[in-house]
């Protein structure tokens, strides 16, 4: 095999699809959209950041889900999450809420502030169908919970890595998965590069938070997602201003995949269950 074929490369970019959702919140959408409907096995891909409270002020209300996992990272401001379980929690700069919908729950996330930096990613995960209607659950971790681990070899440091989930090196993150995944937040200094390697069936996506960076030959911009090819290493390379981004790749689950808004089943049967129930009030139940 050579180095061309163990490598992996940009597939596509994607500049991601304006749109808003919740009750009106501004974000723009990476996976979930006509172009991309699932990249296997992540379903949605959202960004938000704004600071005009009109963007983001409305929040998202109560809503339903069932079948899958939501994955909320925030870089700036405050959510406070509430669900029909009587979970609660605030999300603060730098914290995750990784939900497991399960048989079902009704959940929100409204801002809590009036001004100022809102900004985050929802990613949502989904689960084979053996786990879709496991019991609903969610992990709350405060930023200080996550590793952060320094790339390069001197002292003039490459950069650092956040684990949010999964393994990097000997650092394994605080969030426990259903599935195989692996979410880093990776500060590369300028003109650095970032070597990483992973399970070459894997699907693998960068989305550039900050600054730009080239991957192969093909140079990916800021607020853009590059989805990778196939292979067992990856390398990033900073531009002259660094970068950084979230690198999130997980293991293919390979089933049918039925989706109507808020519930994501493996048949269409399953999806208007979800819906029966819901309008029963027994989604929860």
């Amino acid at each position: 095999m050579n180095e061309n074929e163990v490598k992996r490369h940009v597939l596509g970019i994607h500049p991601g699809m304006p749109t808003s959702d919740g009750a009106g919140v501004q974000l723009r959408r990476f996976i979930g959209t006509p172009e991309l409907s699932i990249y296997d096995p992540f379903l949605l891909l959202d960004v938000f950041h704004s600071d005009d409270p009109g963007a983001y002020i409305a929040g998202f209300p109560p809503h339903p889900h069932r079948g899958f996992e939501t994955v909320t990272y925030l870089i700036a401001g405050r959510m406070r999450h509430r669900d029909s379980r009587g979970n609660e929690g605030l999300l603060g700069p730098g914290s995750v809420q990784w939900m497991t919908a399960g048989r079902g729950i009704i959940h929100s996330e409204m801002p809590e502030q009036e001004h100022g930096l809102l900004r985050g990613t929802q990613l949502w995960v989904n689960l084979p169908g053996r786990l879709k209607m496991v019991d609903p659950a969610y992990q709350d971790i405060p930023a200080d919970r996550f590793p952060d681990v320094a790339l390069g070899q001197s002292d003039d440091a490459d950069g650092t890595l956040k684990v949010i989930a999964g393994t990097y090196g000997e650092t394994t993150g605080p969030t426990q998965t259903h599935i195989p995944i692996q979410y880093f937040d990776v500060e590369l200094a300028a003109n650095r590069s970032f070597h990483h390697s992973v399970p070459e069936t894997w699907n693998v996506f960068v989305l550039v938070l900050e600054g730009d960076l080239t991957i192969g030959n093909r140079r990916v911009p800021t607020t853009s997602t590059a989805f990778l090819s196939r292979g067992p290493e990856i390398e990033i390379s900073a531009g002259d201003e660094g970068s950084r981004f979230l690198l999130i790749g997980g293991e293919p689950i390979g089933e049918p995949v039925a989706r109507g808004g808020p519930f994501v089943m493996n048949t269409k049967e399953e999806v208007l269950q979800a819906f029966y129930d819901y309008e029963a009030g027994r989604l929860d139940a």
